[in-house]
């Protein structure tokens, strides 16, 4: 090979990476799903987050009864079925009472109520949302319905009636897409 042509082949070659190289490189000056064009988060709605067995959850709301803008985190400690005697319902479920212990705590700067009755929906994917929020009690932990000041951390349980194994539940707090959702492990 001449050297005038080994010479244009591999200027030519170094062309050819350069263009790829850059090409399938990422700048902050290009707008993509990880920076958006305006550099604000708002731009989009926030992800609900999907939380197991050990897993956290950190989601913003408004305060239905006092309009307050509130940021919650909520831990996913445990979850387990109970008979009725074991928490001494005083009427049978319509599937299988679920205790899921949660640990609530206000990460904001003003204080947040946290209210799972009436909140907490569960789903499977093929059966419609339903409402699966009761009024019954473990007999452990804390209440956790209440309203928490910055900083405050308070663990307690959770009974719902959950009609099929599996699923998932979602947690909705003062807005038409989820907050939280617990996944449920489907033995």
């Amino acid at each position: 090979m001449r050297p005038s042509a080994r010479v244009a082949a591999l200027a030519a070659g170094a062309l050819v990476t350069a263009v790829l190289a850059t090409g399938c490189s990422s700048s902050d000056d290009t707008p993509d799903a990880a920076h958006p064009a305006s550099g604000k988060a708002a731009d989009k709605p926030a992800k609900t987050p999907d939380v197991t067995v050990g897993e956290s959850g950190t989601y913003t709301a408004v305060d239905s009864a006092t309009g307050t803008e509130k940021k919650m985190s909520v831990t996913f400690k445990d979850l387990r079925a109970v008979t009725p005697s074991e928490i001494h319902a005083t009427k049978q479920p319509k599937g299988q009472y679920v205790v899921l212990t949660l640990t609530v705590k206000n990460v904001g700067s003003k204080d947040g109520g946290f209210h799972p009755q009436g909140v907490l929906k569960w789903s499977d994917g093929q059966a419609a949302e339903q409402d699966v929020s009761t009024r019954q009690k473990s007999g452990t932990g804390d209440n956790l319905d209440a309203t928490y000041r910055p900083g405050q951390s308070v663990t307690g349980d959770v009974v719902l009636d959950i009609p099929g194994a599996g699923g998932k539940v979602n947690l909705y707090d003062g807005s038409k897409s989820p907050a939280v959702t617990f996944e449920l492990p489907a033995d």
